[in-house]
């Protein structure tokens, strides 16, 4: 049975637990169980207060997977050997390319530059998306096409970077929402887990943002009391960690939805001792005509160096962006006039 959580101290236990932490491990098994859909999962060691132990710095390789499975392969979730051979073949020349030094000068390349960029191998999944079955996302609701209408014209006449205010929360290093901020990209795909009583903290390298993760009973915060991360709620149901999250900021849209009305349920499950799947079920019934569930696995790999993510709004990255398009607004005023002569 576990112990009574006290919360009294959980600040200062997870700022020093964020600074270094340790193995706490109080005692574990070797075997696997079998869960009731059959799939294996792990029985992993516990913490010294007795909740199972998720600790560990991970990352993941699922950058290849898309969101949505490719119509032509239905309800098929897994790739067979000889297409997953092909995408292994594709990803590890993308990298190469990616890689390679610019020619010469004046030629232009990617950013951020190839050095910084990550490769783990190939997903095997067909898609994130695992229900519905076909990998699909829901049909839209009529609600949610009207507001896509609404920002279409709310941005009529204006370019993609009049301002900074046209740029996205991600492009201007505020913040890249949930679920966003453990979506597989092409670097900084490091999270580091720790745990203290009565609290789960996740912090991610992309953004450099950490979330508390309550698992006492507490109650939820008013509802006007909003944040691009949402308010989590955990809870453990067996070794796995549930955390239900609901207010979030009016700014911060997954693919869509609707900020007050999406509810997010995670669950991290150990599936083995270096591997932990990392499942989502989005709700809003105001964007989608029903749930949706996707997933993917996070690798434990406590060499990985969360490096700190030093962006910030205002650094050069948005500068960059907003003279590049004025510089591109000069060049075709230029060519406006020189075709007028």
């Amino acid at each position: 049975m576990r112990r009574q959580r006290s919360s009294g101290h959980r600040g200062r236990l997870v700022a020093a637990l964020l600074l270094s932490f340790g193995t706490v491990a109080s005692g574990q098994s070797d075997a696997p169980v079998v869960t009731g859909t059959g799939a294996t999962a792990w029985i992993p060691p516990l913490t010294s207060w007795g909740d199972p132990d998720l600790q560990g710095n991970f990352t993941n390789k699922d950058e290849t997977a898309s969101f949505e499975r490719p119509v032509e392969l239905g309800t098929r979730a897994i790739l067979t050997e000889e297409e997953f051979a092909e995408r292994d073949k594709r990803a590890q020349e993308q990298h190469a390319r990616r890689q390679a030094p610019i020619p010469e000068a004046g030629s232009t390349g990617i950013n951020p530059g190839g050095e910084w960029l990550e490769f783990r191998g190939a997903s095997r999944r067909t898609s994130l998306i695992v229900d519905p079955p076909d990998g699909r996302l829901p049909p839209q609701t009529e609600a949610a096409k009207a507001r896509a209408a609404a920002r279409e014209e709310a941005r009529s006449g204006r370019g993609p970077a009049d301002s900074y205010e046209d740029r996205s929360l991600y492009d201007r290093c505020i913040s890249r929402g949930l679920p966003g901020s453990m979506m597989p990209v092409i670097y900084g795909n490091s999270y580091r887990i720790v745990q203290a009583p009565g609290v789960v903290a996740i912090s991610y390298e992309m953004i450099h943002e950490t979330r508390l993760i309550p698992v006492d009973p507490l109650p939820r915060v008013a509802a006007a009391t909003q944040s691009y991360m949402g308010e989590p709620r955990g809870r453990w149901e067996g070794n796995t960690l549930v955390v239900e999250t609901i207010n979030f900021n009016p700014k911060m849209s997954f693919r869509g939805s609707n900020p007050d009305a999406m509810r997010l349920v995670e669950r991290f499950t150990p599936t083995g001792p270096s591997s932990i799947e990392w499942r989502v079920t989005v709700e809003d019934p105001t964007t989608w005509t029903s749930p949706f569930t996707f997933a993917m696995d996070l690798t434990r790999d406590d060499n990985e160096a969360m490096i700190e993510y030093a962006c910030h709004e205002g650094n050069m990255a948005m500068a960059n962006i907003l003279s590049g398009h004025r510089a591109e607004e000069r060049a075709a005023a230029a060519a406006a006039r020189a075709a007028g002569r």
